[in-house]
């Protein structure tokens, strides 16, 4: 029962208020390290894989379908890894295969743990801005991070991969697919999200810890972009498995 439950076993929809995402280029071996078989990390440059933090402020999250009410509305960090799933009918989807996630929320990190295997756990969240310079920290998850006033112009990071906006762009999200599986199951579960629509901006980012991603020891992490992006309606289909073989 306690494995049906965590299967996504029904639509789920919900209403982006704000969306940050910081994606990190790590080299590409250490972070294939971090994926479960049959997943493959998604490269660039011959070389480098890509994590990601997601930091959502997320309203009226509920069963598609239901009316906006009785959702939920809570801050959610999600950490990210963008991988390929070679499937037995030769497509190779491309998604996200969730680490971990945080919510400020109680009761949501409870109904996380139930329904998915996204590794759900509370965590606190503070936000501040002034003068255009967002600011967003948290203790329990040993994040810090600072946005720089919005400008007509953003450069990449310095050490990013990318050459360009336009390349860094296939690395923002979202990806149609996310991926798990249960530990010791030789089954894949699958879940598409669709969205409306999805125009990220570029942002400049000033300073950027994620404790997280520190502790998976990795010997190179950089950021490579920032996006941000607003006001998006989003939903997830009910999740469907799929059986694969070593």
């Amino acid at each position: 029962m306690l494995s049906w439950l965590r299967s996504h076993p029904f639509a789920v929809e919900a209403f982006f208020e704000q969306s940050l995402v910081l994606t990190f280029a790590a080299p590409q071996a250490e972070v294939q390290a971090l994926l479960p078989a049959p997943l493959v990390a998604d490269t660039f440059d011959a070389g480098w894989g890509f994590l990601a933090a997601a930091l959502v402020q997320t309203r009226a999250l509920r069963p598609r379908g239901f009316p906006a009410w009785l959702g939920h509305d809570f801050f959610l960090i999600g950490y990210r890894v963008f991988v390929r799933y070679p499937s037995p009918t030769g497509k190779r989807l491309r998604g996200l295969y969730i680490l971990g996630s945080e919510t400020d929320k109680p009761g949501l990190s409870i109904l996380g743990n139930l329904f998915t295997h996204y590794r759900s756990r509370t965590t606190d969240v503070e936000q501040h801005e002034a003068a255009g310079r967002l600011t967003v920290q948290s203790r329990q998850s040993d994040l810090r991070l600072t946005l720089a006033p919005p400008a007509p112009t953003v450069a990449l990071p310095s050490l990013s991969p990318f050459a360009s906006w336009a390349q860094a762009r296939r690395f923002a999200g979202p990806l149609p697919f996310t991926f798990s599986l249960s530990p010791g199951s030789s089954r894949i579960l699958i879940v598409e999200g669709l969205r409306e629509h999805w125009e990220p901006r570029p942002v400049a980012v000033e300073s950027c810890h994620v404790g997280f991603f520190e502790q998976l020891k990795l010997s190179r992490l950089v950021l490579a972009n920032a996006f941000a992006v607003e006001n998006v309606p989003y939903y997830w289909k009910k999740g469907r498995s799929e059986q694969w073989h070593p």
